[in-house]
């Protein structure tokens, strides 16, 4: 029971926003230099935890609402940091160094402990699960994610047709400029085909895509009325910052993978070998098991608490914070991944 105890360290993230916000100054610096900085160094020298749960531990696991509790309690949190941080921003001086380590910071909250947790509650069962994860999406602007991740993403992970999934060779800049617009836009194709199966029109009120871009709008609008029109600004950039984390995620997760084609020309099925998998310990933590993305993609459905590590799966030689880092710099990235990349299956 004590062990369950450890993902209280995912709540760390926004603490040190709190503090760099409380503070200012250099401080506000504090967040992106512990994740981006600190986390992977420790995680060179920590280990790789690959044991999996006893039926009787996953069961036990399964059945305790603190996991779930855990997750929920990050949406007050996140908004909650939000507007201690805009507040700050709209009645008190910020310089423009102090103004990029509160966009960083924030962005980072909104990355981690926003999409991250809206990715895990996108796929529960119950809807008011699912509304709590796309309330999660609003601080990043990419509600759409939930229609293209869900419908999109699962179905064709690992193909040349999906958009979050990296080519063989592909830098993270190129593939940031790809599935960005590419995944908005297949977003409005699945909401229309969604639609078309159950007989109504693109314009009904069922529409999803057209009232995420209604909240999100008025999101910023209520900011900048209440705080003034800097505040909406600063909101986007960091919206920006959360959604790029994301996208650096999906780079790692399936980064020159690809899914064989049949002879009827469906792909084969999703298998933990598609997907790049980490069991580095701190990265785990901080991100819900999210590392262990080849399960995942295995068992969508399946809790984070009690995902396995496949021993089929690609391994990254570091844990998700280094590779994240280490993806910004694509020499490096290609050194240390692309011999990794199992020879039949790059994906050109």
């Amino acid at each position: 029971m004590l062990n369950d105890l450890k993902y209280l360290t995912a709540y760390l993230v926004p603490v040190f926003c709190i503090i760099g916000i409380a503070l200012k100054g250099g401080f506000l610096f504090l967040t992106p230099v512990i994740i981006f900085g600190l986390v992977p160094l420790l995680e060179l020298v920590m280990p790789q935890v690959t044991d999996n749960l006893e039926e009787d531990e996953r069961s036990r696991k399964l059945s305790t609402k603190f996991f779930d509790v855990l997750l929920w309690l990050n949406l007050p949190i996140i908004y909650g940091v939000l507007f201690y941080g805009i507040y700050s921003y709209a009645f008190s001086p910020y310089s423009t160094a102090e103004t990029i380590g509160l966009i960083f910071s924030l962005g980072i909250v909104t990355g981690s402990n926003g999409i991250n947790v809206a990715h895990e509650l996108g796929h529960r069962q119950e809807s008011w699960e699912r509304f709590l994860g796309k309330a999660l999406l609003l601080p990043s602007l990419y509600m759409h994610f939930y229609i293209e991740h869900n419908y999109g993403h699962h179905q064709k992970a690992a193909t040349v047709d999906d958009p979050a999934s990296a080519r063989y060779n592909e830098n993270i800049y190129a593939f940031w400029l790809r599935s960005v617009p590419n995944q908005y836009i297949n977003a409005w194709k699945i909401q229309r085909q969604i639609l078309k199966s159950q007989n109504q029109s693109f314009f009904s009120l069922n529409n999803d895509m057209f009232w995420y871009q209604i909240i999100q709008f008025n999101y910023l609008l209520i900011a900048g009325l209440i705080f003034g029109w800097q505040v909406s600004l600063l909101l986007i950039a960091v919206a920006i910052v959360g959604f790029t984390l994301l996208e650096i995620i999906n780079y790692l997760e399936h980064y020159g993978l690809q899914r064989k084609k049949k002879k009827s020309g469906r792909y084969e099925v999703v298998r933990p070998v598609h997907s790049w998998n980490s069991n580095h310990a701190l990265g785990r933590i901080l991100l819900y098991e999210l590392t262990r993305h080849s399960d995942h993609h295995f068992r969508a459905s399946k809790k984070f608490q009690v995902l396995d590590h496949h021993e089929i799966s690609p391994q990254l030689p570091y844990g998700y914070p280094t590779m994240m880092v280490i993806a910004l710099f694509p020499p490096l990235w290609f050194s240390l991944v692309n011999k990794r990349v199992p020879r039949e299956m790059v994906s050109f």
